[in-house]
């Protein structure tokens, strides 16, 4: 993507005085929102979306006087998963990317926070795959410095590490993909944490006492090695697209997650050594299973009418409809169609669920 208008950058800088949350602990979505929308060729919508989002938003929290210091490994993990220290933790990462390259310090980071994958909600990687997608696209040199106006993309990379390492909090029962089942058995295999009307925090924390967990999501077949990790990931996006078209009345916001979660890791592979594309790959699948069983939909839908014929098409009636949700669900359907042409007309079908049942004011 080559922004030569300049929205990204402009609306990164406008957002970076906010804070990654508003209200306790809801997701301020805009960086990926707008970064989604430049990509896709829609920036003269992101400052009047903007507009109509900042009301929500609060300002970046203060720091505490904390200083988080990344070589002192005692140091660094008495602060990890402290959301009171969000403010300490991104001038932390906002220090550390303007002494080193983005990709030394993410190289760094990538591993420690894996683990806590599905903290807020999954957004903490999913805001660094998009930050990591922007960064990719400005490189101009092999040593990870990147091209014009890259600053508030760095500074943004920042932001959502310094959220991730926050909200850091791995599931109170971890899976370790060791079986035989494919992806899409695997899910379908997933159980059903609960149809209460709870939130994701509380559904994680019934994993442990759910008949069928771990041992399902544990059912799936590991990558034997790097290679097959690009390939698998590519898989584990599709198949969560795919199903979110059948499955998105069980949680039509939340579900949304199971894809964009493993499509953020998939994003970032590009920016990591290849002895951490297994661990990333164990990671996704992590969150996607974990989402999948903590929203059960009573039966698939049948499949969705009017689905957009182009994946342009498809992601102008996501810019229309404006929720961010939506917005960042298409981003993701996209890049399946556009991957993979043989799915391409279920991914973009996909899309019409998110149209249909997510109202725009749920951004």
């Amino acid at each position: 993507m080559t922004d030569t208008t300049g929205t990204l950058d402009e609306a990164l800088e406008r957002l970076h005085a906010n804070g990654p949350e508003f209200e306790g602990w809801l997701t301020n979505h805009a960086p990926m929102t707008v970064e989604a929308l430049v990509r896709h060729g829609h920036a003269p919508r992101v400052h009047r979306w903007l507009d109509g989002y900042r009301h929500r938003l609060e300002d970046m929290p203060g720091r505490t006087g904390v200083r988080i210091d990344g070589a002192d490994d005692a140091s660094w993990r008495a602060a990890l998963g402290d959301p009171s220290l969000l403010g300490d933790w991104i001038d932390h990462f906002t220090r550390a990317l303007t002494e080193r390259p983005w990709r030394e310090v993410l190289v760094e980071w990538w591993p420690r926070l894996l683990p806590g994958i599905t903290a807020g909600a999954t957004h903490p990687v999913i805001r660094a795959g998009h930050a990591v997608r922007t960064l990719l696209d400005g490189e101009t040199v092999d040593d990870g410095s990147a091209g014009d106006g890259s600053a508030p993309r760095v500074a943004e990379l920042g932001h959502a590490l310094g959220y991730w390492a926050a909200r850091y909090q791995p599931l109170p029962m971890p899976v370790a993909a060791s079986g035989t089942a494919g992806i899409g058995a695997a899910l379908a295999g997933m159980p059903d944490v609960t149809d209460e009307p709870l939130g994701i925090r509380a559904r994680f924390a019934l994993l442990p006492e759910t008949a069928g967990w771990p041992a399902a999501a544990n059912a799936l077949r590991p990558p034997a090695g790097p290679d097959e990790v690009p390939g698998m990931l590519a898989e584990l996006v599709r198949e969560t697209v795919l199903r979110y078209g059948e499955r998105a009345h069980g949680s039509p916001v939340m579900l949304v997650h199971s894809a964009t979660a493993p499509n953020a890791v998939l994003r970032t592979l590009p920016a990591l050594p290849r002895e951490l594309w297994v661990p990333s790959f164990h990671a996704a699948w992590e969150a996607a299973a974990s989402v999948t069983a903590a929203y059960p939909a009573p039966g698939p839908l049948k499949p969705a009418a009017g689905a957009p014929a182009t994946a342009d098409e498809a992601f102008a009636r996501a810019a229309e409809h404006g929720d961010a949700h939506a917005i960042k669900f298409t981003d993701t359907a996209v890049d399946v169609a556009t991957a993979d042409p043989e799915a391409a007309a279920g991914a973009l079908a996909a899309t019409v669920r998110a149209f249909e049942l997510i109202s725009p004011e749920d951004a």
